[in-house]
């Protein structure tokens, strides 16, 4: 079973993720903060992580980059209410960009396309 860690600040729609992704059959940790998921991570990587950008702290663009210094295979999935960041560079570094909706469609397909990536690698 795969393990995706999902880091948003939003309870609600850590739980929404959390249930959702658990019913696709991903194994789900959540953190609510960069940082906490950066710790995770160094503990136990996830095979996946959904990181939203805008949270107090570090945002995610910052942790990603933190993330991939320590492990550039690691596979982010940026989600954020603000497309405009996708016209940041930094967020070119993500497997996917996916804007937030209460419809996890895009969400689970860009998932499952960085799970086939990483297997054909």
């Amino acid at each position: 079973m795969k393990t995706i860690l999902v880091v948003d600040d939003e309870r609600n729609l850590s739980l929404l993720y959390e249930q959702e992704l658990g019913e696709e059959g991903y194994r789900v940790i959540v953190a609510n903060n960069a940082k906490d998921a950066i710790d995770h991570i160094e503990k136990t990587p996830p095979d996946l992580v959904v990181m939203d950008i805008r949270m107090p702290g570090m945002d995610g663009i910052e942790a990603m980059g933190r993330i991939l210094s320590r492990n550039n295979q690691m596979p982010i999935i940026l989600n954020s209410a603000y497309s405009s960041y996708k016209d940041n560079f930094m967020s070119w570094s993500a497997d996917a960009y996916v804007v937030k909706s209460s419809d996890l469609t895009e969400l689970k397909r860009e998932i499952r396309r960085a799970f086939e990536r990483r297997e054909k690698a």
